[in-house]
């Protein structure tokens, strides 16, 4: 699964670039989504390249991410009793490993309002630079396994 980090505003973007972050749920800065890897999703990734971070979510901290950003309609935490009593997952490691191996989609998760984004914190220590590429010194483009770097610092 990839995770997309929105890195970049909305100041002079290109409405063909605006819609395919809208299609993507990235509408503000530090927002972050869990896509599956399929040729639909990587050709969306390609057109907002300048604007956003992906690369290979580990399953560790995909749990994190819900442990720590996880958030219901409403605004209230995810927490492990609410999974434990209105879903079929018994922890968020669970669904963590359920959600990487494609047994199920964010999009089932909706049925359970558990929101689809993730509201991030901006980075500590700051970014390298969300003017410039990954390969070139910044922040923008392909991460690879290194994505779980950013959103370390973004936790």
């Amino acid at each position: 699964m990839y995770a997309i980090i929105r890195l970049r505003g909305s100041v002079n973007i290109r409405p063909e670039i605006k819609h395919t972050l809208e299609l993507l749920r990235l509408h503000r800065v530090n927002h972050c989504v869990v896509v599956e890897e399929n040729a639909y999703n990587k050709g969306m990734i390609i057109k907002a390249k300048d604007y956003v971070a992906w690369g290979e979510i580990s399953e560790d901290h995909l749990e994190s991410l819900f442990k720590n950003r996880g958030r219901l309609e409403g605004g209230d935490m995810l927490t492990e009793e609410f999974l434990h009593e209105k879903t079929s997952f018994t922890s968020l490691k669970d669904l963590a490993h359920t959600l990487l191996e494609g047994e199920v989609k964010m999009k089932d998760l909706m049925c359970y309002k558990i929101k689809p984004i993730f509201r991030l914190h901006p980075p500590r220590k700051g970014h390298k630079g969300i003017k410039r590429s990954f390969t070139v010194g910044g922040e923008l483009g392909y991460h690879g396994d290194k994505i779980n770097e950013l959103l370390h610092k973004m936790r």
